[in-house]
């Protein structure tokens, strides 16, 4: 990574563990994910824009988790100061870490992850007034409705935990159109975890892939998950023969 004033702007330059907190047992989960055990004994540096890629099971959705909430948002999604709540399902690592900022950043964030949206959307019609019925629309429409609303005209922290799963092929290319948009600004950053990989493509995006190594940074052609898609279009009945 490039010196900490090429990133004096950014609202997280770094994640890392805290000094203050307590140990983390290593063979208590979710310390027993390599990803997190990374995270714990190395920190991680944020550019402009991350991208988490990576098998179920790696750790992507746990660490952008983490780096939400340490950050200050909602485990369950929405911007600085949101306070729905449904179950308790965030693993603490949170509670670990300390952040790293840039001196004169925008401390807004807002976190937006798949599995929550349903009662992320409720809170905001009942709990926010919000005026927009996302309820009345599919999935996929109100989540590109959200993405055109106002909240996404301030700098801050847009962190993403799986957005593909509301969105088409089209609306993918215009979420990476957004983002772009919101890091050429250079006040605000973004952090994603995906399986798409049309995602992935987010222009000058630091990737990580993660696995039973932890993560590594690597480069769209090189990740396992673009090369699976490549094959699979090629061939689908390679793939297909094996379900029989």
């Amino acid at each position: 990574m490039a010196d900490d004033l090429a990133f004096a702007r950014l609202p997280l330059r770094r994640v890392e563990l805290s000094p203050y907190a307590e140990p983390v047992p290593p063979d208590r989960w979710p310390a027993t994910i390599p990803a997190v055990a990374q995270l714990l004994r190395d920190g991680l540096d944020l550019g402009p824009a991350t991208v988490l890629v990576g098998e179920n099971g790696t750790g992507k959705s746990t660490l952008v988790e983490a780096v939400a909430m340490a950050y200050g948002l909602n485990a369950e999604g929405g911007s600085t100061g949101a306070m729905h709540h449904t179950v308790d399902t965030e693993s603490g690592l949170h509670e670990a870490l300390t952040c790293r900022r840039g001196l004169g950043a925008a401390k807004w964030g807002f976190f937006l992850r798949a599995e929550t949206m349903h009662a992320f959307f409720t809170y905001l019609q009942e709990g926010a007034g919000f005026g927009e019925p996302f309820h009345a629309m599919s999935h996929g429409e109100s989540f590109v409705a959200l993405l055109d609303s106002s909240r996404f005209l301030r700098p801050g922290l847009f962190v993403f935990d799986e957005p593909e799963s509301a969105l088409s092929f089209t609306a993918q290319l215009r979420l990476i159109g957004q983002l772009g948009d919101l890091v050429a600004d250079g006040d605000s950053q973004v952090l994603l975890s995906t399986h798409s990989p049309v995602l992935a493509a987010l222009p000058g995006a630091r990737l990580l892939e993660l696995g039973d190594w932890g993560w590594r940074e690597t480069t769209w052609d090189e990740l396992e998950l673009v090369g699976h898609y490549r094959s699979f279009l090629d061939s689908p009945e390679r793939y297909l023969r094996h379900l029989r």
